[in-house]
């Protein structure tokens, strides 16, 4: 391997020398001018609206939960949720309404068909007020009213694991934002110092003082970095665009986002903590477990309609014109018990259906819990890995601007190839966008590991 790489760089240097000798050849007496180029490419200027908007992390969070639809879905499905408990207690409270018959029959007429009633039908004008009130289905309804109540507080929890998913998507939007805002400060300096080289060689290159093939590796590597612009612009802007949405707006928005001086610590090292922790605070696990306990009160209530109905019923109102058969006013009052005796196993179906999925909601709960235990030790060994990278970028940006400088210095002295200078200022232009990313990286995998185990 060693000897290809020697004899790789003997070839360029030789191929280098034999330029150099066509240059100063005597056949050669007009200075040379610079190869042609195409004219370079227009970079894209970023759109721009007015004065730009500042924007921190805290500022971002607070405009997403203002403005998500998300929130507002979650917020109002919650209020429905609510409305369904005073749904179902409302058979707690007596039903009363108010009637108002007329009837003007055919003389004499009697039904004598379709059901077992009085068939005598009288002319009368009539009014009144009919009440019926639950006394007691044994337990049915309270159990209905409490598998309501526990699914509005799961409602609730739902609520609010939305809100807590929408801020880590601002905070990975955010972070991203930033990460792309430093990688395009990066292409726009490496853009500078290649155009600063290609400068300079081309100059040497006219004054007879280096060769066709340093200028083309020099206009090469320039064209390389423009590239490079072109996709951090471009990266740019579309993490403007994913964070504009987040926030709550349809159009996309130009932010001057302010970085927080916070310092990096690294991430703690009890991660059974952590998980326990998770366990405690995650709202989904709660929403589970009211869902857990919804399921079981509705077991109970299915259950329960084995069991008797006991209603009160009212009933009065008057009679102001009609048959001389009817009284002037009319009213009673009696008690109605309805036994389930069979209806073809419908009740014990229900019941059976309903204590299943009880059980598949405590399963739900078990692999939740499951799945959280493990989105939490991945997230704190992508925090540690996040963190453990930004010193090794820094020392390979430490490494890789001496061997960059080195390599300028030893190109300007004519003891190297535009080779060796290109591939030093690759490796520096690589390890500026790592160390670039590395701090942010290591906020979004903070703010991911802060998700998983719900931390403020």
């Amino acid at each position: 391997m060693i000897s290809k790489i020697v004899t790789l760089a003997l070839s360029v240097f030789a191929l280098a020398v034999a330029l150099e000798g066509q240059s100063s050849s005597p056949q050669a007496q007009t200075p040379p001018t610079p190869p042609p180029q195409a004219a370079p490419p227009q970079l894209p200027q970023l759109p721009q609206a007015g004065p730009l908007q500042r924007l921190t992390l805290q500022d971002a969070e607070s405009l997403a939960l203002k403005n998500n639809p998300q929130i507002s879905v979650s917020r109002l499905l919650a209020l429905a949720s609510q409305q369904i408990t005073r749904e179902t207690r409302a058979s707690y409270y007596p039903t009363v309404y108010g009637s108002l018959t007329a009837v003007e029959p055919n003389p004499g007429s009697r039904i004598s068909a379709g059901a077992l009633n009085n068939p005598i039908i009288y002319e009368r004008f009539a009014g009144g007020v009919t009440l019926a009130q639950l006394i007691t289905d044994f337990g049915r309804t309270s159990n209905l009213v409490a598998t309501a109540a526990l699914r509005a507080k799961a409602a609730d929890m739902n609520a609010v694991a939305t809100a807590a998913q929408i801020r880590l998507a601002v905070d990975q939007a955010f972070y991203n934002a930033l990460q792309s805002h430093a990688e395009l400060r990066v292409a726009e300096e490496t853009v500078k110092a290649r155009q600063l080289v290609s400068d300079q060689i081309t100059t040497l290159y006219t004054n007879k003082l280096k060769s066709q093939l340093d200028v083309s590796f020099a206009d090469a590597n320039l064209a390389q970095s423009k590239l490079l612009l072109l996709d951090a612009q471009n990266n740019y802007q579309a993490a403007l665009s994913t964070l504009s949405s987040v926030l709550g707006y349809p159009a996309q928005q130009q932010f001057e986002l302010v970085d927080s001086e916070l310092p990096l610590t690294p991430p703690t090292d009890a991660v059974s903590q952590l998980v326990e922790q998770a366990f405690s605070n995650r709202p989904e696990i709660a929403s589970q477990d009211y869902e857990v306990q919804a399921a079981r009160r509705y077991q109970k209530a299915e259950r329960d309609l084995l069991l008797p109905d006991i209603r009160a019923l009212g009933t009065v109102g008057g009679v102001p014109t009609g048959a001389p058969q009817l009284d002037t006013w009319y009213g009673a009052i009696g008690v109605n018990v309805n036994i389930p005796i069979f209806n073809g196993f419908l009740y014990p179906a229900r019941s059976r259906e309903a204590a299943l999925r009880a059980q598949a909601n405590e399963e739900q709960l078990r692999d939740l819990k499951d799945r959280i235990a493990n989105d939490v030790r991945t997230s704190w060994l992508s925090a540690n890995a996040a963190y453990s990278r930004i010193a090794v970028t820094r020392q390979f940006v430490d490494q890789t601007n001496l061997a960059a400088d080195l390599s300028q210095t030893r190109y300007n002295l004519g003891l190297s190839s535009i080779v060796e200078l290109n591939q030093a200022q690759l490796q520096q232009t690589e390890a500026q966008i790592e160390f670039a990313a590395a701090k942010y990286q290591y906020r979004i995998a903070q703010a991911v590991l802060r998700f998983q185990i719900a931390a403020p």
